[in-house]
């Protein structure tokens, strides 16, 4: 699992600026509008600043000619974006039903208990560890799969976690 380091106590410094802008930039044919670049846009901030910020959002604004506002709604509908900032592990736990059926809030408790976190949403002491629950990582069969970070782990049990967290550490 790839570890996200970010500081998020620094002032908030653009994005898109030289090969990053190039980036956005050459997105723009491929879509019918600048506006329909938001979610890579977005997913572009979350990547190099861990979250989006207002600032961020603002930032996203500006270069697709839209109101923060419109921005803002996009990034608070899609749970995918974080709108505060996460541990270096950001773990998401599957809880909808056919998980839950095979554990999946005895999974999540293991990770609130073994990283410290204790609730959902809250980084751990150390800023390792944020645990969220989720809606459907499309992994029905595998029950309970588990993102940390980009990586995917399934059939996730709660005696499993306490090994899955020592890979990270």
């Amino acid at each position: 699992m790839t570890a996200v380091t970010h500081d998020h106590d620094a002032p908030y410094q653009p994005v898109f600026v030289g090969e990053r802008r190039k980036e956005l930039d050459a997105l723009f044919p491929f879509y019918p509008t600048k506006m329909a670049c938001i979610l890579p846009a977005l997913w572009m901030v979350q990547e190099d600043r861990g979250w989006i910020s207002d600032e961020g959002m603002a930032e996203v604004a500006e270069v697709l000619e839209l109101t923060p506002a419109y921005v803002k709604g996009v990034v608070t509908f899609y749970t995918m974006y974080n709108t505060h900032p996460v541990g270096k592990y950001l773990i998401q736990v599957c809880t909808t039903t056919p998980c839950n059926i095979c554990g999946a809030e005895d999974v999540v408790g293991a990770f609130l208990e073994h990283t410290g976190c204790g609730e959902l949403g809250i980084t751990s002491a150390d800023g390792k560890f944020t645990v969220i629950e989720v809606e459907c990582l499309g992994a029905c069969g595998f029950a309970t799969p588990v993102m940390i970070n980009e990586g995917f782990v399934e059939s996730v049990t709660a005696a499993r976690v306490p090994e899955i967290l020592a890979g990270l550490k």
